[in-house]
């Protein structure tokens, strides 16, 4: 399964966990296995607002694009989301939300730490 990211700023969260040609989205299940090779499946006939684009099966892949939301200050990396190819099962590990909150670089606030 290959994942393409189209960044929205939003303040909801998003999590996946892959399962085969299962796709859970915010513990929501997606069967995305009847789709055949070469077929392609619009976005709204999935059922699944986080994705927004036509799931397709190509060289036995599923390929899905999804929102990816983000915070105001979100690092590079969840701006400009490289494709996550997904080779097991289990939780997807996705870019972060935002970036750390504000404070000067070794002050406790920017390491996440409470003050």
């Amino acid at each position: 399964m290959i994942l393409t990211f189209s960044p929205v700023r939003m303040d909801e969260s998003l999590s996946l966990h892959r399962k085969g040609d299962v796709l859970t989205v915010n513990g929501e299940i997606f069967n995305l296995g009847p789709l055949p090779e070469g077929g392609v499946l619009p976005a709204e006939a999935t059922g699944c607002p986080w994705i927004t684009g036509e799931v397709t099966r190509a060289g036995g892949a599923l390929r899905v694009m999804l929102i990816l939301p983000h915070g105001a200050d979100a690092p590079p990396d969840t701006l400009f989301p490289v494709p996550l190819t997904l080779a097991a099962d289990g939780p997807v590990a996705l870019p972060p939300h935002d970036g750390p909150p504000d404070g000067p670089p070794d002050s406790p606030l920017a390491k996440g730490e409470p003050a």
